[in-house]
């Protein structure tokens, strides 16, 4: 029997110091600002964690692990499912309550969260739209800049193919799916995954404060987030289906 260490549930969780964290604003305060808060620090939390696993990821990788990959990959997708989910609880938000307490928010935007640019750095954006983004209100912060001189998820999928002396087109001709297939599988899902996070975030993004209205800290609202649903982590992966369709 483990000894006692006089560790309890709310000690090893520090519920003292989180359940204070969530600190309205609004005078008088308004009953749907926690909620607001609840959300978003929670997604952190899970940002948290999903740099965490990226982490372990990209560590398989360099070791050319493709069974530990495939594993993180599967449980990162999990991860990305429970945070599009949770937006959900936005919904029950109306235009009227948010804007009782919107103007309390100040310059705050999401666009100013280190942890999900650096998911973004991670997962492969490099291009000068993005890098722009990142230094419109200064240098690049050093969590995301990390990530930036790293290789991309989709370079370092391509080492391991390469090492196991395999192509793309010989994963989807070969004559049972294997590692690397699933692996590759569970890479577009996560794309998938984060695209349906970001379809999901215009579409609460409108239904709160309308398609037109611009966001907090002087973004683009809706509009901004629309443009950013088409881009691709893996482009790779996605082009060599069209190989099999005699598309050029």
């Amino acid at each position: 029997m483990a000894e006692d260490s006089g560790v309890t549930y709310p000690s090893y969780l520090a519920l003292d110091q989180l359940l204070t964290l969530q600190r309205p604003l609004s005078q008088p305060e308004h009953e749907d600002e926690l909620l607001f808060i609840v959300v978003h620090q929670s997604s952190e939390l899970w940002f948290k964690e999903i740099l965490h696993e990226l982490e372990g990821l990209l560590g398989a990788f360099t070791r050319f692990e493709s069974g530990m990959c495939l594993w993180r990959m599967n449980r990162i997708n999990a991860l990305m499912r429970i945070v599009s989910a949770q937006l959900s609880a936005l919904d029950t938000l109306p235009p009227q309550h948010f804007a009782a307490f919107r103007g309390f928010l100040g310059t705050s935007s999401g666009s100013q969260s280190e942890q999900f640019r650096a998911i973004e750095a991670a997962s492969g954006m490099r291009d000068p739209h993005f890098v722009a983004t990142l230094q419109e209100h200064g240098s690049v912060p050093a969590s995301v800049q990390r990530w930036l001189e790293r290789p991309t998820l989709e370079a370092l999928f391509m080492d391991l193919l390469a090492h196991e002396g395999g192509t793309l087109e010989q994963l989807y001709t070969g004559p049972a799916p294997g590692t690397l297939f699933f692996l590759a599988e569970a890479l577009l899902e996560y794309e998938q995954q984060f695209a349906q996070w970001r379809f999901k975030h215009v579409q609460l993004v409108e239904r709160v404060i309308g398609p037109m209205t611009g966001g907090t800290g002087g973004t683009l609202g809706a509009k901004y987030l629309a443009r950013t649903v088409a881009n691709k982590f893996f482009p790779a992966l996605w082009e060599v289906r069209a190989k099999f369709f005699g598309a050029k």
